[in-house]
């Protein structure tokens, strides 16, 4: 019923399978612990620019990017700590390490665990150590993502953390979009705007961020799929980021834990005491109807 098989790609990818449900996933631990489809009774749900994936030195567009030790960027890629600035480039380092494999379970579910380890490459630009555990683990049509996060400082460890997930959809005027708020804020401009549950899809690009969420649930029904796709997050989760450009046939919705700019800022921002550990969990359901 469920299966983990080993497959040699451009990198090791892992295929997590339930069979008696048709869903699927691939991750592939050594390009950011990504994971690249997700497939729901033979369906791809994941938008994915294969051509891009196969260039290292370039950021993944597609399936979903882990987002750590921030959300979005800071201004000119820096921030400050204890009187030095540092460099930290967009959404962080996550998704362009190596994660390492730690278990594997096919019993009742398929789920796969994958760490990332602080090492000399991160504290160059993230004077911390740590330790993050994720584990994905899918279960018919749902896909379920849990972390942990564990400060191994001897000092408090300051973070944000989320997800940047890529959906793949043929007619973004056929998406009706339900996100439990009244309004969201420009991240350009930084003007807030009501929301309707309408996106005028003829602008080249819109980047939103909604921070005043009255629950834990949103969804999208893309109707020229017959697809609901839900994401539910925990109060982990304060903030919901809708991203798509003109012309691409994709549209991401990303639960972020703080807003651009918390390292400074101080927004939101997650402190872990030195020693302890921290755990937050999304889940993603996939429906045809």
């Amino acid at each position: 019923m469920f299966s983990i098989a080993t497959q040699q790609q451009q990198y090791k990818t892992y295929i997590l399978s339930d069979e008696t449900a048709g869903s699927q996933i691939e991750v592939v631990p050594e390009r950011g612990g990504i994971i690249t489809r997700w497939r729901v009774q033979g369906q791809e749900i994941l938008y994915l620019d294969a051509e891009r994936f196969t260039h290292p030195d370039l950021s993944v567009r597609g399936g979903i990017p882990i987002l750590f030790p921030i959300c979005g960027n800071l201004p000119d890629n820096t921030y400050t700590y204890n009187g030095q600035t540092y460099s930290l480039k967009q959404h962080g380092f996550a998704r362009d390490l190596p994660w390492q494999v730690v278990d594997q379970v096919t019993s009742d579910r398929a789920s796969l665990t994958l760490v990332l380890n602080s090492n000399e490459q991160t504290r160059a630009v993230y004077p911390f150590e740590f330790q993050l555990a994720f584990t994905y683990e899918l279960q018919g049509n749902t896909l379920a993502i849990h972390q942990q996060y564990q400060n191994l400082s001897t000092v408090p460890l300051p973070f944000s953390m989320g997800f940047h997930p890529y959906f793949v959809t043929a007619d973004k005027d056929q998406l009706e979009v339900s996100i439990p708020s009244r309004e969201f804020q420009d991240q350009k401009t930084k003007q807030i705007h009501p929301f309707d549950g309408k996106f005028d899809f003829g602008l080249d690009e819109i980047d939103v961020a909604f921070k005043q969420l009255t629950s834990q649930s949103a969804s999208v029904v893309d109707n020229s799929r017959k697809l609901r796709l839900t994401l539910d997050y925990g109060k982990e989760y304060p903030i919901l980021v809708f991203w798509t450009v003109k012309g691409k046939e994709f549209y991401c919705l990303e639960p972020w834990s703080a807003p651009r700019n918390s390292l400074n800022s101080g927004e939101h921002l997650t402190v872990l005491e030195p020693g302890t550990s921290y755990q937050a969990s999304v889940k993603l359901t996939g429906n045809f109807f």
